[in-house]
């Protein structure tokens, strides 16, 4: 079964899919969540109540609209564009990340969210 989420922040909310990896079961199961985002370039980050490892295939360069799971920081991430670790035009995490879904249409919907913004993360139950 495709696990689905919905990522709202204010009046803004999108769909992600996750994909079958560890990261994504645990937090799944961690669902819902909420924290107040924080912006470093094009990156969403919050801290999670989810503990995990950095996985053997973790990554510092991500796609576009990529869901991570940043283990020194328990914080889910969203990435909608270049950081201020990001080398030309790439998207680099600060450190490697757990990729672990990734959004549905277009990330860039994420710039309109200010650092302090509340977000929650939610389950789409299927039928």
């Amino acid at each position: 079964m495709t696990k689905r989420i919905r990522i709202c922040c204010g009046e803004l909310s999108v769909t992600a899919t996750l994909d079958a990896s560890t990261s994504a079961q645990a937090i799944w199961d961690a669902l819902p969540l909420a924290g107040s985002a924080n912006v470093w370039g094009d990156e969403i980050y919050f801290r999670i109540p989810v503990a995990l490892a950095e996985d053997d295939d973790a990554q510092e360069v991500v796609a576009l609209g990529a869901l991570g799971y940043w283990p020194p920081g328990n914080a889910f991430c969203i990435f909608f564009g270049p950081t201020p670790m990001s080398r030309g035009n790439e998207i680099r995490a600060a450190s490697p990340v757990n990729v672990f879904g990734a959004i549905d249409g277009d990330a860039t919907f994420f710039k309109q969210v200010a650092s302090g913004a509340q977000i929650s993360i939610e389950r789409i139950e299927q039928d």
